[in-house]
Protein backbone atom coordinates (compact mmCIF):
# COMPACT_ATOMS: atom_id res chain seq x y z
CA UNK A 1 0.00 0.00 0.00
CA UNK A 2 2.72 2.60 0.35
CA UNK A 3 4.57 1.78 -2.41
CA UNK A 4 1.27 2.11 -4.18
CA UNK A 5 1.00 5.48 -2.69
CA UNK A 6 4.24 6.43 -3.60
CA UNK A 7 3.84 5.93 -7.12
CA UNK A 8 0.78 7.61 -6.87
CA UNK A 9 2.44 10.69 -5.65
CA UNK A 10 5.44 10.30 -7.98
CA UNK A 11 2.92 9.97 -11.23
CA UNK A 12 0.96 13.61 -9.78
CA UNK A 13 4.25 15.13 -9.22
CA UNK A 14 5.21 13.55 -12.80
CA UNK A 15 1.68 15.18 -14.51
CA UNK A 16 2.31 18.70 -12.68
CA UNK A 17 5.80 18.93 -14.12
CA UNK A 18 4.87 18.30 -17.26
CA UNK A 19 1.94 20.32 -17.54
CA UNK A 20 4.42 23.17 -15.78
CA UNK A 21 7.39 22.76 -18.38
CA UNK A 22 4.61 22.78 -21.67
CA UNK A 23 2.15 25.03 -20.31
CA UNK A 24 3.88 27.44 -17.65
CA UNK A 25 0.26 26.58 -15.61
CA UNK A 26 -0.35 24.57 -12.85
CA UNK A 27 -2.65 21.70 -13.36
CA UNK A 28 -5.65 21.90 -10.25
CA UNK A 29 -7.06 19.44 -8.31
CA UNK A 30 -10.50 20.10 -10.59
CA UNK A 31 -8.45 19.47 -13.78
CA UNK A 32 -8.93 23.00 -14.46
CA UNK A 33 -6.30 25.83 -13.78
CA UNK A 34 -5.44 27.38 -11.01
CA UNK A 35 -7.03 30.85 -10.37
CA UNK A 36 -3.63 32.63 -9.84
CA UNK A 37 -1.91 31.61 -12.80
CA UNK A 38 1.94 31.39 -13.34
CA UNK A 39 4.19 34.27 -13.29
CA UNK A 40 6.69 34.84 -15.77
CA UNK A 41 6.44 32.57 -18.79
CA UNK A 42 3.60 34.77 -20.09
CA UNK A 43 5.41 38.00 -19.31
CA UNK A 44 7.77 37.00 -21.65
CA UNK A 45 5.60 37.30 -24.69
CA UNK A 46 4.26 40.57 -24.06
CA UNK A 47 6.76 41.51 -26.95
CA UNK A 48 6.06 38.79 -29.44
CA UNK A 49 2.63 40.14 -29.63
CA UNK A 50 3.60 43.00 -30.75
CA UNK A 51 2.02 44.21 -34.09
CA UNK A 52 4.48 45.95 -36.48
CA UNK A 53 1.89 47.30 -38.69
CA UNK A 54 -0.75 45.79 -40.13
CA UNK A 55 -1.23 45.54 -43.94
CA UNK A 56 -2.32 48.57 -45.60
CA UNK A 57 -1.97 50.20 -42.13
CA UNK A 58 -1.27 54.05 -42.23
CA UNK A 59 1.49 55.31 -40.14
CA UNK A 60 -0.01 55.40 -36.33
CA UNK A 61 2.12 56.79 -33.16
CA UNK A 62 0.51 54.13 -30.47
CA UNK A 63 1.31 50.68 -29.83
CA UNK A 64 -0.40 47.58 -30.75
CA UNK A 65 -0.30 43.91 -29.40
CA UNK A 66 -2.31 40.80 -29.94
CA UNK A 67 -2.46 37.50 -29.77
CA UNK A 68 -3.82 34.35 -28.03
CA UNK A 69 -4.00 33.86 -24.22
CA UNK A 70 -4.86 30.25 -22.91
CA UNK A 71 -7.72 29.80 -20.94
CA UNK A 72 -8.09 25.52 -20.25
CA UNK A 73 -4.90 23.81 -20.37
CA UNK A 74 -7.59 20.37 -20.75
CA UNK A 75 -9.77 21.48 -23.20
CA UNK A 76 -7.28 23.89 -25.20
CA UNK A 77 -8.94 26.88 -25.30
CA UNK A 78 -7.44 29.90 -26.31
CA UNK A 79 -8.72 33.66 -26.75
CA UNK A 80 -7.55 36.46 -29.47
CA UNK A 81 -7.33 39.40 -28.11
CA UNK A 82 -6.03 43.12 -29.60
CA UNK A 83 -4.63 45.88 -27.50
CA UNK A 84 -4.18 49.43 -29.36
CA UNK A 85 -2.68 51.67 -26.61
CA UNK A 86 -3.86 55.36 -26.18
CA UNK A 87 -2.97 57.97 -28.92
CA UNK A 88 -1.28 60.10 -25.92
CA UNK A 89 0.22 58.87 -22.97
CA UNK A 90 -1.05 55.35 -22.77
CA UNK A 91 0.43 54.98 -18.90
CA UNK A 92 -1.78 57.71 -17.56
CA UNK A 93 -4.77 56.17 -18.88
CA UNK A 94 -6.91 52.91 -17.92
CA UNK A 95 -7.35 49.81 -19.70
CA UNK A 96 -10.94 49.78 -21.61
CA UNK A 97 -11.79 46.09 -22.47
CA UNK A 98 -14.70 46.25 -25.46
CA UNK A 99 -16.97 42.98 -25.70
CA UNK A 100 -19.50 42.21 -28.96
CA UNK A 101 -22.24 40.43 -28.66
CA UNK A 102 -24.35 37.66 -30.50
CA UNK A 103 -23.73 35.42 -28.75
CA UNK A 104 -20.93 34.45 -31.10
CA UNK A 105 -19.57 37.79 -32.63
CA UNK A 106 -16.51 38.94 -32.94
CA UNK A 107 -15.17 41.94 -31.15
CA UNK A 108 -12.25 42.34 -33.66
CA UNK A 109 -15.65 42.73 -36.29
CA UNK A 110 -17.34 45.34 -34.71
CA UNK A 111 -15.99 46.84 -32.03
CA UNK A 112 -12.08 47.03 -33.28
CA UNK A 113 -13.35 47.83 -37.59
CA UNK A 114 -16.47 49.71 -37.40
CA UNK A 115 -17.33 51.12 -33.79
CA UNK A 116 -14.37 52.51 -31.65
CA UNK A 117 -10.96 50.84 -32.96
CA UNK A 118 -8.16 53.21 -34.61
CA UNK A 119 -8.97 52.06 -38.15
CA UNK A 120 -11.73 51.17 -40.73
CA UNK A 121 -11.48 48.62 -42.93
CA UNK A 122 -11.67 50.66 -46.33
CA UNK A 123 -14.26 48.90 -49.61
CA UNK A 124 -11.95 47.19 -51.21
CA UNK A 125 -10.20 45.50 -47.89
CA UNK A 126 -6.78 46.14 -49.39
CA UNK A 127 -5.81 48.51 -46.78
CA UNK A 128 -7.11 50.64 -43.43
CA UNK A 129 -8.08 54.54 -42.43
CA UNK A 130 -8.08 56.18 -39.41
CA UNK A 131 -11.39 56.41 -37.86
CA UNK A 132 -10.84 60.13 -35.79
CA UNK A 133 -13.17 59.35 -33.18
CA UNK A 134 -11.50 56.21 -32.18
CA UNK A 135 -11.94 55.81 -28.33
CA UNK A 136 -7.62 55.16 -27.75
CA UNK A 137 -8.27 59.05 -27.98
CA UNK A 138 -8.92 58.74 -24.41
CA UNK A 139 -8.43 55.39 -23.12
CA UNK A 140 -6.16 51.93 -24.14
CA UNK A 141 -8.22 49.41 -26.00
CA UNK A 142 -8.37 45.69 -25.07
CA UNK A 143 -11.00 43.92 -27.36
CA UNK A 144 -11.36 40.29 -26.65
CA UNK A 145 -13.07 37.27 -29.19
CA UNK A 146 -14.99 35.56 -26.30
CA UNK A 147 -15.83 32.98 -26.14
CA UNK A 148 -13.59 30.30 -27.98
CA UNK A 149 -15.39 29.83 -30.96
CA UNK A 150 -15.19 33.72 -31.87
CA UNK A 151 -13.38 35.01 -34.52
CA UNK A 152 -9.87 33.91 -33.97
CA UNK A 153 -10.38 32.24 -30.64
CA UNK A 154 -10.19 28.78 -30.61
CA UNK A 155 -10.98 25.18 -28.60
CA UNK A 156 -9.33 21.72 -29.15
CA UNK A 157 -12.33 20.34 -27.65
CA UNK A 158 -14.93 20.30 -30.44
CA UNK A 159 -17.65 19.77 -28.11
CA UNK A 160 -16.86 23.08 -26.47
CA UNK A 161 -18.77 24.86 -29.52
CA UNK A 162 -21.95 23.31 -28.86
CA UNK A 163 -22.32 23.49 -25.33
CA UNK A 164 -20.82 27.15 -24.75
CA UNK A 165 -22.89 29.25 -22.78
CA UNK A 166 -22.97 32.53 -20.18
CA UNK A 167 -21.08 30.91 -17.16
CA UNK A 168 -18.00 29.82 -18.91
CA UNK A 169 -17.79 32.76 -21.57
CA UNK A 170 -17.24 34.64 -18.01
CA UNK A 171 -15.28 32.25 -16.33
CA UNK A 172 -13.12 31.72 -19.37
CA UNK A 173 -13.03 35.77 -19.82
CA UNK A 174 -11.90 36.17 -16.03
CA UNK A 175 -8.81 33.34 -16.85
CA UNK A 176 -8.14 36.12 -19.93
CA UNK A 177 -7.66 38.70 -17.81
CA UNK A 178 -5.88 37.31 -15.09
CA UNK A 179 -3.22 36.17 -17.52
CA UNK A 180 -3.13 38.63 -19.90
CA UNK A 181 -2.15 41.70 -16.79
CA UNK A 182 0.73 38.66 -15.83
CA UNK A 183 2.33 38.84 -20.19
CA UNK A 184 1.24 42.77 -19.44
CA UNK A 185 2.34 43.75 -15.70
CA UNK A 186 2.23 47.65 -16.58
CA UNK A 187 -1.75 48.01 -16.54
CA UNK A 188 -1.53 45.51 -13.32
CA UNK A 189 -3.37 48.19 -10.91
CA UNK A 190 -4.44 50.42 -13.75
CA UNK A 191 -7.88 51.42 -13.33
CA UNK A 192 -10.44 48.89 -15.60
CA UNK A 193 -13.39 49.00 -17.67
CA UNK A 194 -15.60 46.89 -19.30
CA UNK A 195 -17.39 48.07 -22.26
CA UNK A 196 -19.76 46.20 -24.71
CA UNK A 197 -23.25 45.58 -26.23
CA UNK A 198 -25.70 43.92 -27.03
CA UNK A 199 -25.40 40.38 -25.98
CA UNK A 200 -22.77 41.78 -24.07
CA UNK A 201 -25.37 43.30 -21.94
CA UNK A 202 -24.75 39.35 -20.18
CA UNK A 203 -21.23 39.27 -20.47
CA UNK A 204 -20.02 42.60 -18.92
CA UNK A 205 -21.89 42.42 -16.09
CA UNK A 206 -21.35 38.83 -15.76
CA UNK A 207 -17.91 39.49 -15.92
CA UNK A 208 -17.99 42.25 -13.66
CA UNK A 209 -19.46 39.57 -11.43
CA UNK A 210 -16.73 36.89 -11.71
CA UNK A 211 -14.05 39.97 -11.46
CA UNK A 212 -15.86 40.84 -7.98
CA UNK A 213 -15.65 37.05 -6.99
CA UNK A 214 -11.75 36.81 -7.50
CA UNK A 215 -10.82 40.02 -6.26
CA UNK A 216 -12.44 38.80 -2.37
CA UNK A 217 -10.07 35.81 -2.62
CA UNK A 218 -6.98 36.85 -4.47
CA UNK A 219 -4.08 39.02 -3.02
CA UNK A 220 -3.63 40.71 -6.27
CA UNK A 221 -6.96 42.17 -7.34
CA UNK A 222 -8.11 43.76 -10.45
CA UNK A 223 -8.60 47.31 -10.58
CA UNK A 224 -12.00 47.34 -11.76
CA UNK A 225 -13.84 50.56 -11.48
CA UNK A 226 -17.03 50.30 -13.75
CA UNK A 227 -18.73 48.88 -16.86
CA UNK A 228 -21.09 51.01 -19.53
CA UNK A 229 -22.96 48.82 -22.28
CA UNK A 230 -24.93 49.63 -24.87
CA UNK A 231 -28.49 48.64 -26.18
CA UNK A 232 -27.66 45.42 -24.13
CA UNK A 233 -29.77 42.67 -23.39
CA UNK A 234 -30.93 42.71 -19.65
CA UNK A 235 -33.96 41.44 -19.16
CA UNK A 236 -35.94 38.37 -20.65
CA UNK A 237 -39.69 39.49 -19.67
CA UNK A 238 -38.67 43.24 -20.22
CA UNK A 239 -36.89 43.08 -23.00
CA UNK A 240 -39.42 41.35 -25.21
CA UNK A 241 -42.09 43.65 -23.70
CA UNK A 242 -40.54 46.90 -24.98
CA UNK A 243 -39.19 45.21 -28.00
CA UNK A 244 -42.78 44.64 -28.95
CA UNK A 245 -43.63 48.02 -28.16
CA UNK A 246 -41.33 49.77 -29.59
CA UNK A 247 -42.23 48.43 -33.19
CA UNK A 248 -45.49 49.17 -32.53
CA UNK A 249 -44.91 52.84 -31.66
CA UNK A 250 -42.52 53.23 -34.57
CA UNK A 251 -45.84 52.25 -36.85
CA UNK A 252 -43.42 48.66 -37.86
CA UNK A 253 -46.28 46.52 -37.34
CA UNK A 254 -50.09 46.81 -37.16
CA UNK A 255 -52.50 47.08 -34.02
CA UNK A 256 -53.43 43.86 -34.89
CA UNK A 257 -50.28 41.50 -34.58
CA UNK A 258 -49.12 44.06 -31.74
CA UNK A 259 -52.69 42.65 -29.94
CA UNK A 260 -52.35 39.45 -30.26
CA UNK A 261 -48.22 39.31 -29.71
CA UNK A 262 -49.35 40.49 -26.05
CA UNK A 263 -52.04 38.43 -25.85
CA UNK A 264 -50.06 35.26 -27.07
CA UNK A 265 -46.50 35.10 -25.80
CA UNK A 266 -45.55 34.49 -22.38
CA UNK A 267 -42.71 36.77 -22.94
CA UNK A 268 -41.26 34.90 -19.16
CA UNK A 269 -40.83 31.32 -21.02
CA UNK A 270 -37.59 30.42 -21.96
CA UNK A 271 -39.06 29.04 -25.13
CA UNK A 272 -42.03 30.46 -26.95
CA UNK A 273 -44.50 28.66 -28.52
CA UNK A 274 -45.08 27.20 -31.91
CA UNK A 275 -47.93 30.33 -32.04
CA UNK A 276 -45.75 32.85 -30.66
CA UNK A 277 -43.03 32.35 -32.97
CA UNK A 278 -45.49 32.17 -36.17
CA UNK A 279 -46.22 35.61 -34.79
CA UNK A 280 -42.57 37.26 -34.75
CA UNK A 281 -42.09 35.56 -38.37
CA UNK A 282 -45.13 37.31 -39.74
CA UNK A 283 -44.36 40.32 -38.17
CA UNK A 284 -40.54 40.50 -39.58
CA UNK A 285 -41.26 39.01 -42.91
CA UNK A 286 -44.67 40.69 -43.86
CA UNK A 287 -44.87 43.93 -41.72
CA UNK A 288 -41.37 44.65 -41.17
CA UNK A 289 -40.65 45.11 -45.04
CA UNK A 290 -36.82 45.60 -45.97
CA UNK A 291 -35.71 47.97 -43.34
CA UNK A 292 -32.23 47.17 -41.39
CA UNK A 293 -33.74 46.36 -37.88
CA UNK A 294 -30.36 47.61 -36.23
CA UNK A 295 -31.25 51.16 -37.10
CA UNK A 296 -34.92 51.30 -38.93
CA UNK A 297 -33.91 54.54 -40.83
CA UNK A 298 -31.15 53.09 -43.00
CA UNK A 299 -30.57 51.15 -45.86
CA UNK A 300 -29.96 47.70 -46.07
CA UNK A 301 -26.82 46.44 -47.77
CA UNK A 302 -27.81 45.50 -50.95
CA UNK A 303 -26.30 43.84 -54.03
CA UNK A 304 -25.81 45.79 -57.33
CA UNK A 305 -28.92 45.10 -58.96
CA UNK A 306 -30.73 46.46 -55.97
CA UNK A 307 -31.90 43.24 -54.05
CA UNK A 308 -31.05 42.08 -50.19
CA UNK A 309 -27.88 39.95 -49.61
CA UNK A 310 -28.68 37.01 -47.50
CA UNK A 311 -26.17 35.04 -45.25
CA UNK A 312 -26.34 32.44 -43.07
CA UNK A 313 -23.79 34.74 -40.88
CA UNK A 314 -25.50 35.48 -37.58
CA UNK A 315 -24.89 39.41 -37.25
CA UNK A 316 -23.82 40.02 -33.23
CA UNK A 317 -27.36 41.00 -32.39
CA UNK A 318 -29.52 38.39 -34.27
CA UNK A 319 -29.63 36.57 -30.95
CA UNK A 320 -32.47 39.43 -29.60
CA UNK A 321 -33.60 38.37 -27.12
CA UNK A 322 -31.61 35.83 -24.39
CA UNK A 323 -33.81 33.20 -24.86
CA UNK A 324 -34.27 33.21 -28.31
CA UNK A 325 -30.77 32.88 -29.82
CA UNK A 326 -31.38 31.68 -32.79
CA UNK A 327 -34.98 32.95 -33.49
CA UNK A 328 -33.76 35.09 -36.79
CA UNK A 329 -33.15 31.43 -38.38
CA UNK A 330 -36.38 30.85 -38.42
CA UNK A 331 -36.63 32.99 -41.18
CA UNK A 332 -34.90 33.65 -44.14
CA UNK A 333 -32.82 36.11 -42.86
CA UNK A 334 -31.98 38.98 -44.42
CA UNK A 335 -28.58 40.58 -43.73
CA UNK A 336 -29.15 43.90 -41.81
CA UNK A 337 -25.98 45.76 -41.40
CA UNK A 338 -26.20 49.00 -40.35
CA UNK A 339 -24.22 52.15 -40.90
CA UNK A 340 -23.15 55.41 -43.68
CA UNK A 341 -21.87 52.17 -45.64
CA UNK A 342 -23.92 49.38 -44.30
CA UNK A 343 -21.66 46.89 -46.10
CA UNK A 344 -18.62 46.99 -43.63
CA UNK A 345 -18.86 43.45 -42.18
CA UNK A 346 -18.19 42.21 -45.73
CA UNK A 347 -15.27 43.96 -45.86
CA UNK A 348 -13.96 42.93 -42.42
CA UNK A 349 -15.01 38.74 -43.54
CA UNK A 350 -12.55 40.09 -46.66
CA UNK A 351 -9.74 41.84 -44.92
CA UNK A 352 -9.63 39.11 -41.97
CA UNK A 353 -9.37 35.89 -43.71
CA UNK A 354 -6.13 37.73 -45.51
CA UNK A 355 -3.03 35.31 -44.71
CA UNK A 356 -0.98 38.69 -44.45
CA UNK A 357 -3.11 40.08 -42.21
CA UNK A 358 -3.37 37.08 -39.60
CA UNK A 359 0.56 36.76 -39.81
CA UNK A 360 0.61 40.13 -38.76
CA UNK A 361 -1.72 39.84 -36.05
CA UNK A 362 0.12 36.67 -34.66
CA UNK A 363 -3.66 34.65 -35.40
CA UNK A 364 -4.75 31.41 -36.62
CA UNK A 365 -1.27 29.75 -36.30
CA UNK A 366 -2.81 26.14 -35.47
CA UNK A 367 -4.75 26.93 -39.07
CA UNK A 368 -8.38 26.74 -37.49
CA UNK A 369 -10.25 24.22 -39.78
CA UNK A 370 -13.12 26.84 -40.90
CA UNK A 371 -12.60 30.64 -42.29
CA UNK A 372 -12.49 33.63 -39.88
CA UNK A 373 -16.44 35.05 -39.30
CA UNK A 374 -17.68 37.88 -37.92
CA UNK A 375 -20.24 35.71 -35.84
CA UNK A 376 -20.45 32.13 -35.73
CA UNK A 377 -23.45 30.33 -36.39
CA UNK A 378 -22.98 27.03 -34.53
CA UNK A 379 -22.10 29.08 -31.04
CA UNK A 380 -25.43 31.34 -31.64
CA UNK A 381 -27.50 27.79 -32.48
CA UNK A 382 -25.88 26.04 -29.62
CA UNK A 383 -25.77 28.78 -26.35
CA UNK A 384 -26.24 26.37 -23.63
CA UNK A 385 -27.03 28.54 -20.66
CA UNK A 386 -28.40 32.23 -20.35
CA UNK A 387 -29.14 33.91 -17.53
CA UNK A 388 -33.65 35.07 -17.33
CA UNK A 389 -31.94 38.38 -16.03
CA UNK A 390 -28.48 40.82 -15.30
CA UNK A 391 -30.61 42.89 -13.18
CA UNK A 392 -29.35 41.47 -9.81
CA UNK A 393 -26.02 41.85 -10.72
CA UNK A 394 -26.73 45.15 -11.53
CA UNK A 395 -27.60 45.97 -7.93
CA UNK A 396 -24.49 43.87 -6.71
CA UNK A 397 -22.69 46.43 -8.78
CA UNK A 398 -24.02 49.87 -7.76
CA UNK A 399 -23.27 48.01 -4.22
CA UNK A 400 -20.01 47.50 -4.35
CA UNK A 401 -19.32 51.30 -6.12
CA UNK A 402 -18.70 50.42 -9.34
CA UNK A 403 -19.62 53.27 -11.77
CA UNK A 404 -22.07 51.98 -14.05
CA UNK A 405 -23.66 53.57 -17.46
CA UNK A 406 -26.57 52.43 -20.18
CA UNK A 407 -26.86 53.32 -23.45
CA UNK A 408 -28.91 53.18 -25.77
CA UNK A 409 -28.85 53.99 -29.67
CA UNK A 410 -32.87 55.04 -30.24
CA UNK A 411 -33.55 54.13 -33.26
CA UNK A 412 -32.52 50.31 -32.98
CA UNK A 413 -35.26 47.94 -33.25
CA UNK A 414 -33.57 44.35 -31.84
CA UNK A 415 -32.38 45.37 -28.49
CA UNK A 416 -34.50 48.88 -28.03
CA UNK A 417 -34.85 52.21 -25.88
CA UNK A 418 -37.80 50.90 -24.77
CA UNK A 419 -36.75 47.41 -23.96
CA UNK A 420 -33.60 49.14 -21.93
CA UNK A 421 -35.91 51.32 -20.14
CA UNK A 422 -38.13 48.79 -18.71
CA UNK A 423 -35.83 46.65 -17.31
CA UNK A 424 -33.93 49.42 -15.31
CA UNK A 425 -37.01 50.59 -14.18
CA UNK A 426 -37.35 47.18 -12.32
CA UNK A 427 -34.22 48.49 -10.47
CA UNK A 428 -36.28 51.67 -8.75
CA UNK A 429 -33.82 53.97 -8.44
CA UNK A 430 -33.55 57.54 -7.08
CA UNK A 431 -33.30 60.26 -9.35
CA UNK A 432 -30.20 62.11 -8.74
CA UNK A 433 -30.21 64.61 -11.76
CA UNK A 434 -33.97 64.72 -13.46
CA UNK A 435 -34.06 63.98 -17.46
CA UNK A 436 -31.79 66.86 -19.57
CA UNK A 437 -31.31 66.83 -23.40
CA UNK A 438 -26.85 66.61 -23.60
CA UNK A 439 -25.42 68.47 -25.95
CA UNK A 440 -22.53 67.78 -28.51
CA UNK A 441 -21.35 70.70 -31.07
CA UNK A 442 -24.21 72.19 -29.96
CA UNK A 443 -26.43 69.91 -31.04
CA UNK A 444 -28.56 67.74 -29.08
CA UNK A 445 -26.76 64.30 -28.86
CA UNK A 446 -29.99 62.40 -27.07
CA UNK A 447 -31.28 62.73 -23.36
CA UNK A 448 -30.15 61.37 -20.07
CA UNK A 449 -31.33 60.54 -16.51
CA UNK A 450 -28.83 59.81 -13.32
CA UNK A 451 -29.99 57.66 -10.99
CA UNK A 452 -28.38 56.74 -7.56
CA UNK A 453 -25.52 54.59 -8.85
CA UNK A 454 -26.28 54.84 -12.57
CA UNK A 455 -26.26 56.88 -15.60
CA UNK A 456 -28.92 56.05 -18.24
CA UNK A 457 -28.48 57.86 -21.84
CA UNK A 458 -30.13 57.73 -25.06
CA UNK A 459 -28.06 58.55 -28.04
CA UNK A 460 -30.62 60.48 -31.21
CA UNK A 461 -30.49 58.27 -33.92
CA UNK A 462 -28.17 55.90 -33.33
CA UNK A 463 -28.87 52.56 -34.34
CA UNK A 464 -27.84 49.40 -32.73
CA UNK A 465 -23.59 49.89 -33.06
CA UNK A 466 -23.93 53.60 -31.41
CA UNK A 467 -20.19 54.04 -32.28
CA UNK A 468 -20.58 53.31 -35.94
CA UNK A 469 -23.78 55.47 -36.57
CA UNK A 470 -23.08 58.60 -34.37
CA UNK A 471 -19.31 58.24 -33.31
CA UNK A 472 -18.74 61.84 -32.59
CA UNK A 473 -21.89 61.78 -29.78
CA UNK A 474 -20.43 58.19 -28.56
CA UNK A 475 -16.81 59.51 -28.11
CA UNK A 476 -18.02 62.38 -26.15
CA UNK A 477 -20.45 59.86 -24.32
CA UNK A 478 -17.26 57.70 -23.60
CA UNK A 479 -15.48 60.48 -22.05
CA UNK A 480 -17.62 61.38 -19.65
CA UNK A 481 -18.15 58.14 -18.54
CA UNK A 482 -14.69 57.57 -17.98
CA UNK A 483 -14.25 61.12 -16.42
CA UNK A 484 -17.16 59.73 -14.15
CA UNK A 485 -18.83 63.48 -14.85
CA UNK A 486 -22.68 63.86 -16.88
CA UNK A 487 -23.05 64.38 -19.62
CA UNK A 488 -22.48 68.15 -20.70
CA UNK A 489 -25.70 70.13 -21.10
Amino acid sequence: MVMAARVVVVQILAVCLVSFFLFGTPVSSNGGVDIEPNKGIEEENEEGDRIKALPGQPKVTFDQFSGYVTVNQVAGRALFYWLTEALHKPLSKPLVIWLNGGPGCSSVAYGASEEIGPFRINKKASGLNLNKFSWNTVANLLFLETPAGVGFSYTNRSSDLFDTGDRRTAKDSLQFLIRWLDRFPRYKGREIYLTGESYAGHYVPQLAREIMLYNKQSKHPINLRGIMVGNAVTDNYYDNVGTVTYWWSHAMISDKTYKQLINTCDFRRQKESDECETLYSYAMDKEFGNIDQYNIYAPPCNNSDGSTITTTTTRQSTMRLPHRPHHHSSIKFRRQLSGYDPCTEKYAEIYYNRPDVQRALHANFTKIPYKWTACSEVLNRNWNDTEVSVLPIYKEMIAAGLRVWVFSGDVDSVVPVTATRFSLARLKLSTKIPWYPWYVKKQVGGWTEVYEGLTFATVRGAGHEVPLFKPRAALQLFTSFIEGKPLPK
